[in-house]
């Protein structure tokens, strides 16, 4: 009987999943809506939940709805009510907030783009406001965002071409940033990782011209091309090299 209580006391707890990111809601602030699903439970305006892949607690102030062009405030929302939570990009696709026990949603995959490309930028005095604009338009979702090792300028990773022309006309709109972009000698990229620290480090350390981070700062392996691939492969049997990574896999038991 103690278990069935405390199932049900799980259950009566709020979650939510975090499955898009709309930004530049005030162009002027560069704030941005997350919109989650609540999953189970109620959320109530005002109340905390915990973000379970920080492990911090974020005040849920001022929770939306949106009714087409229109929105108001969501004083409260109900298991299957899509809610907008207004944030600074402390909310990513894939987040999970939880009002009671540390509850991790299965991650949502992201897959190996097919077309790199380096960001090319008209004028070089605004590097870092580029640098910052590519890290939103990733958190969103837009583009896969890679930083080289050997501090070579970022390389952006889209699946297809459609994906460039928004991401150029998206900087240049709301970021006053022209750009273009350049071939990358890379064609291919995996996400690696190995059992053997050792042997992960030293990879990393030979392959440092090949090696970028993600938005995560997870460790990629960049290739000319497949059979590039395949040969390092071989020559390194105990690097995994994956074509898919789980997006904010659970970590918890």
């Amino acid at each position: 009987m103690a278990d069935i209580r405390k199932v049900h006391a799980a259950e009566d707890k709020m979650t939510a999943f975090v499955f898009k990111i709309q930004a530049n809601m005030d162009p002027n602030h560069r704030d941005r809506i997350a919109f989650a699903r609540v999953c189970s439970g109620k959320l109530e305006r005002g109340m905390k939940a915990r973000l379970a892949r920080t492990g911090k607690q974020l005040g849920l102030t001022a929770p939306q709805f949106f009714f087409a062009s229109q929105r108001q405030l969501a004083d409260t929302a109900y298991a299957g009510d899509v809610v907008g939570i207004p944030n600074h990009g402390t909310l990513r696709i894939g987040d999970t907030l939880t009002e009671g026990e540390p509850l991790v949603f299965q991650g949502v995959p992201n897959f190996s783009p097919e077309i790199l490309r380096r960001v090319r930028l008209e004028d070089a005095m605004k590097a870092k406001k580029l640098k910052e604009a590519l890290q939103q338009m990733a958190e969103e979702g837009v583009v896969q965002l890679f930083s080289p090792e050997d501090g070579s300028p970022a390389i952006v990773g889209v699946v297809g071409a459609l994906q460039l022309d928004v991401l150029k006309e998206r900087l240049s709109a709301e970021y006053t940033l022209p750009v273009s972009f350049e071939m990358s000698r890379f064609s291919v990229c995996r996400w690696i990782t190995c059992e053997n620290k050792a042997d992960l480090e030293k990879f990393l350390t030979v392959k440092r011209g090949d090696i970028a981070r993600d938005l995560d700062g997870d460790p990629v392996f960049l290739a000319q091309d497949s059979f590039s691939l395949r040969y390092e492969s071989e020559r390194y049997p105990s690097i995994k090299m994956a074509a898919v990574k789980e997006y904010h896999v659970a970590k918890v038991a």
